[in-house]
């Protein structure tokens, strides 16, 4: 069982940065592909970003690529999500999960933190 605890959300300007965290309890961190999703006011849930077991593949939406970057710290159990150059349609609940595959799917991600909101003005 793994637990997971996002952090970081807030509000920010566009064109302004955040980084959200995602503590993850137990001692199997390393043993789980991690991902970022989130859903906006009125939307369904979407993939973010992606990254395996030990971090040498990654993978992010479109939408995302070039201004948001997905990293983890197995030693810290913590999985990051870095944002710069945020929009407001980036505006969302941000949900970090686990799983067993590095995967844009969220039906293949086994664990899900409560979410962290993120709010960008325009």
């Amino acid at each position: 069982q793994v637990q997971l605890v996002e952090s970081g959300g807030g509000l920010v300007q566009a064109g302004g940065s955040l980084k959200l965290s995602c503590a993850a309890s137990g001692r199997t961190f390393s043993t789980y592909s991690m991902g970022w999703f989130r859903q906006g006011p009125g939307k369904e849930r979407e993939f973010v970003a992606t990254i395996s077991r030990n971090g040498g593949i990654t993978n992010s939406a479109d939408s995302v690529k070039g201004r948001f970057t997905i990293s983890r710290d197995n030693a810290k159990s913590t999985l990051y999500l870095q944002m710069n150059s945020l929009k407001p349609e980036d505006t969302a609940v941000y949900y970090c999960a686990g799983g067993l595959s590095t995967t844009s799917s969220a039906s293949l991600y086994r664990y899900w933190g409560q979410g962290t909101q993120v709010t960008v003005s325009s």
